[in-house]
């Protein structure tokens, strides 16, 4: 068996020294290296999500979020639990569109703790019967929570407008119907599918050695290592999207009107990204955001309003977000739809510019003050995008932007007609 071969892909005097190690298998190990830090973060990146499931399994890939960490030949759920806070860590996962990620948070002398944890979960979870049907109460009763937080309603109702009733339009946890009928060899059939070394990455940063890293992910991942698999294949190609609806109302009896307005988005591969991220800073992204000034700051008709971006490897969404007494949710819709076609007409000032960079710049160096962040980063990226910036031309790209690119981006994306989600106490026909 040949030697894993080991390259630099950043020596960033910003951030820290990124290395890439792929072991037998396809398994990649990458680490970043940033010598002031006393603490090492780990993560162990899946390429499967929701995205990536057939719809009579939706909602598997967070079923086995909550799964894996539930026991192993070696370990109970409590002694997994207990291993890493024995050190005072801490440990989580979360489930996205398009990929998967376990993680954990140590002192960097704890290092090989978390990873033997994290590799023992990968490898050997037993996926019990019993452990399912526990876990299958428990979604259920997150998929309720989050039904009874209408923030959190009117943005699933905003993606299923956006994108119909496909995997980018459903709730990344299933829906209580899929849910309950999941069983558990169709559970352990996509754990042991895609828990394999070619769609696998673990990436650790902070406090870490890289060689010694790559040593401890062979010794605790030994069992998914050698052969010569593939990823398995995404699903993004089969799904068709339908045309976005323009409207979609649901009624809840609250205090509160909830509104989404926005639209479709270019992928996150697309060149005007960092000019749309910096047009999002400058439409929503703080107080001093035009959205913020105009609705809240000057009329006072809504407490929170901000805008987002989200982005998958296809396509993308835009929306601006609101909450406002129901009565003034009118007012609040036309304000948003208004400041937005003003944007595409007309583009943003030299100052707001300005400001809008500034912002981006701050978040890309703020962002990286911890080892999670390193960790997070090094993940999103080999997953979604497949190589590595350095922090120095992250911000390079982002003072490249220029007022021309905004207009342009601003006039493209936002001349679109919009699609509105609300949730609140009212019908679909009080919005025409």
């Amino acid at each position: 068996m040949s030697r894993p071969q080991t390259r630099t892909l950043i020596d960033d005097p910003l951030g820290g020294t990124v290395k890439l190690t792929v072991l037998p298998g396809g398994l990649r190990v990458l680490t970043e290296t940033v010598p002031t830090m006393r603490s090492a973060s780990v993560g162990v990146w899946v390429g499967v999500g929701a995205r990536d499931e057939a719809p009579e399994l939706a909602g598997v890939s967070h079923f086995l979020e909550h799964l894996l960490f539930k026991g192993t030949e070696k370990r109970t759920a409590t002694q997994i639990a207990e291993a890493i806070e024995a050190v005072g860590g801490e440990s989580n996962a979360y489930t996205a569109r398009e990929l998967t990620c376990f993680y954990a948070r140590v002192l960097d002398d704890d290092l090989p703790i978390a990873i033997d944890v994290l590799g023992d979960a990968m490898c050997g979870s037993l996926v019990t019967e019993a452990d399912v049907e526990v876990e299958r109460d428990v979604i259920l009763e997150e998929i309720a929570a989050s039904q009874d937080e209408p923030s959190d309603v009117v943005h699933e109702l905003f993606s299923q407008a956006l994108f119909g009733t496909g995997a980018l339009g459903r709730d990344i946890a299933g829906d209580p119907k899929t849910v309950r009928a999941l069983t558990r060899d169709q559970i352990y059939d996509f754990y042991r599918l895609h828990y394999r070394a070619p769609n696998l990455t673990v990436c650790a940063a902070g406090g870490v050695d890289h060689a010694e890293t790559v040593k401890l992910v062979q010794e605790a991942f030994g069992p998914l290592l050698g052969g010569t698999g593939e990823p398995c294949g995404r699903r993004e190609d089969a799904e068709v999207l339908p045309e976005p609806r323009r409207l979609l109302v649901e009624r809840h009896d609250t205090e509160q009107a909830h509104l989404v307005v926005g639209c479709r988005l270019f992928s996150r591969h697309d060149d005007r990204k960092d000019a749309f991220e910096v047009l999002n800073n400058i439409l929503g992204g703080g107080m001093s955001s035009r959205l913020f000034q105009s609705v809240r700051e000057r009329r006072g008709l809504a407490y929170t309003v901000y805008s987002f971006t989200t982005y998958f490897a296809d396509t993308g969404m835009f929306g601006v977000y609101a909450g406002s007494n129901p009565d003034k949710v009118h007012q609040v819709r036309d304000l948003v739809l208004e400041e937005l076609a003003r944007v595409a007409a007309e583009g943003v000032t030299d100052e707001e510019l300005r400001r809008g960079k500034g912002m981006a710049r701050g978040g890309v160096v703020l962002s990286m003050e911890d080892s999670g962040s390193h960790m997070n980063g090094l993940g999103r990226e080999e997953l979604l995008y497949g190589e590595h910036y350095s922090i120095a031309r992250e911000l390079a790209d982002i003072e490249a932007v220029t007022a021309e690119q905004v207009r342009s981006v601003a006039a493209a994306v936002l001349s679109q007609p919009m699609t509105i989600a609300a949730v609140g106490p009212f019908d679909e026909k009080d919005f025409r």
